[in-house]
């Protein structure tokens, strides 16, 4: 039994640092991107809802946590999705074109075209 043990417990330690160091290199790479300004058209957003639960000494907690994406379509017809924040996610729609500002795989900004203002009637 101590033999399984050590091993879950490797396995979790290397699970960890592998996270770790992908993320590293993630920003990294960002890092050395160039920031690129580019037309680009809002052409789809999604959402990605995590549950989080846990019991400690006869407690539940419950935690939510959405992340929020956006695919934008290049001049070239490209794609590629975005991890934004709640806050940018609620002010693009779908059909939105403009200048996206990105580095990498790192969303930046998105300047809507004046013409593409969303106005309340």
């Amino acid at each position: 039994m101590p033999t399984f043990v050590m091993l879950f417990f490797i396995i979790v330690i290397g699970i960890f640092l592998f996270s770790i160091f992908k993320g590293i290199r993630t920003w990294s790479k960002n890092e050395q991107s160039p920031r690129l300004s580019v037309k680009a058209k809002i052409t789809g957003k999604r959402t990605n809802v995590h549950h989080h639960n846990s019991h400690a000494h006869e407690h539940h907690h419950s935690h939510t946590s959405t992340t929020y994406y956006v695919t934008f379509q290049f001049e070239s017809t490209d794609r590629s999705e975005f991890t934004v924040s709640g806050s940018e996610y609620g002010k693009l729609a779908e059909g939105d074109e403009g200048m996206l500002t990105f580095q990498g795989t790192r969303f930046l900004d998105f300047q809507r075209n004046p013409s593409e203002e969303h106005t309340d009637a």
